[in-house]
């Protein structure tokens, strides 16, 4: 009997999940088994963090869940890729169980997506929070909250000033909506704290570029810049971090901040499964052709952050696509039809589009949005980003959650409760994106030898 192909699929992001639905609407049931590697069972709509965040969505909003595809039929592996062996044709995975799992594969889709960048700054790794994953956006909600709650319980005022300023770093398209929602979520919950002082609220947003979201255009971005300057947000550009501690964190410009919240998003890099494969990278990213493989690699395709997927709709050399939702969720069908077209011995198909433009919503009646190049600002902005992420929500039931929580909280508001999630040890930035869980090269090929010669590769035939 022949055996049926074998598609692993690493990721359950924009691309690997659109990928994956592209497969099941379009293969044979026995033209190949499907497999996913993932540690949860769901899509998360990541645009959306900030709005979990500052308690505007509720976790389970956007996060879509892999199981309600009608044409179900992938094989889910709960666990993270912590290497690759490409000669081999083994991906090495630990389950969420801390099992060891050696999985082999004919045709490989690389979608481990990004985690947070970070630079050697003393005391970042140790007490700065992330905004790239469900968890820390809910830890980051309660954090917020319990320091309203000990800064009201206290009576010195060094104290309650430390506690009531924030500081978020990164200009871009995370940093400024967290800053933006996590500002009005503090300023309306001060409402329920008659002992704080409102003026005692501080929140700074910091970049080194100097200008916030240039892919905005100068005046949206100038804009953007006024609304979050007219808020009191204090917006200061060429400047970064030098050190940070329990309690205050030093600007590049000599500033010293007494705070104990400092969140990071400061740009991502490619997934440190990137790092165990042995392969050509570019900017940090796998290189790529233009049809999504890996040169030298037969059956090897990437895509989303992890891949420098050649940008062919700019028409400029060098250009690669950036890291977006947007071109993830595109790139994913596309790789799906180019490993159908390898199955069935039919030529591969380039990835092409070009970029819709962008969409920030800065909280309420405020957003900034650039669709199709026409610049928008005010309630008209806010409709456009609200509805394109609406639109981009995979299942109805997402986009019911979605919706009613957007009107539950404008007719009613916020409750401000922590759920717990704020543990007495602080968390770290690899509790949350394990970045310290992947092996090296050497590593990756030693264990998929060892599993080989003890048979412990999962249905594969040495040999065959």
């Amino acid at each position: 009997m022949t055996r049926r192909p074998r598609i692993l699929v690493i990721g359950a992001g924009f691309a690997g999940v659109e990928c994956v639905r592209r497969l099941e609407r379009k293969l044979g049931p026995d033209e190949a088994d499907v497999a996913l590697v993932t540690p949860f069972s769901y899509q998360l709509y990541l645009p959306l963090l900030p709005q979990v965040a500052s308690g505007v969505l509720t976790p389970q909003s956007i996060a879509v869940s892999l199981r309600r595809s009608k044409k179900y039929r992938t094989r889910i592996i709960p666990g993270g890729a912590i290497g690759v062996d490409l000669a081999a044709k083994v991906c090495v995975i630990r389950t969420i169980t801390d099992e060891i799992v050696n999985e082999p594969y004919d045709y490989l889709v690389l979608a481990p997506g990004s985690v947070t960048r970070t630079f050697d700054i003393p005391g970042l790794a140790e007490h700065a929070f992330g905004m790239k994953t469900l968890a820390e956006a809910a830890y980051i909600r309660d954090h917020v909250i319990s320091q309203l709650d000990l800064a009201d319980a206290s009576d010195d005022p060094e104290e309650r000033a430390a506690r009531l300023q924030f500081v978020v770093v990164g200009g871009g398209y995370a940093g400024t909506e967290t800053a933006a929602c996590l500002q009005r979520l503090t300023h309306a919950a001060v409402r329920r704290y008659p002992r704080l002082d409102p003026s005692l609220i501080r929140w700074h947003l910091i970049d080194i570029a100097p200008k916030l979201m240039p892919e905005l255009g100068d005046r949206l971005g100038k804009q953007a810049l006024k609304i979050l300057r007219d808020r009191g947000i204090d917006v200061s550009l060429g400047v970064s971090v030098a050190k940070v501690t329990e309690d205050e964190v030093t600007f590049t410009d000599g500033r010293v901040i007494p705070t104990h919240t400092l969140i990071w998003t400061a740009g991502v890099v490619a997934s440190p499964l990137i790092g165990t494969l042995d392969a050509e990278t570019v900017r940090g990213r796998l290189a790529v052709t233009p049809e999504m493989t890996v040169p030298g690699h037969d059956g090897v395709f990437a895509l989303g952050d992890a891949a420098a997927v050649p940008d062919l709709a700019k028409g400029e050399k060098d250009a690669i696509c950036p890291p977006t939702a947007q071109h993830a969720m595109r790139q994913g069908p596309k790789v799906a039809d180019n490993i159908i077209h390898a199955l069935r011995g039919e030529p591969l198909e380039p990835y092409v589009h070009k970029d819709l433009g962008l969409v920030v919503d800065l909280g309420g009646k405020d957003a900034v949005s650039r669709p199709l190049g026409i610049e928008l600002r005010g309630i008209l902005a806010q409709a456009v980003a609200r509805g394109y992420h609406w639109s981009a929500l995979r299942t109805g039931v997402a986009k019911a959650r979605v919706m009613v929580n957007w009107l539950l909280n404008a007719i009613a508001g916020d409750d401000f409760v922590r759920t717990g999630f704020q543990a007495r040890k602080p968390a770290q930035l690899k509790d949350f994106e394990y970045t310290d869980s992947y092996l090296t090269p050497d590593q990756v090929r030693t264990e998929v030898r060892t599993a080989e010669a003890e048979g412990k590769v999962r249905g594969k035939v040495t040999g065959g």
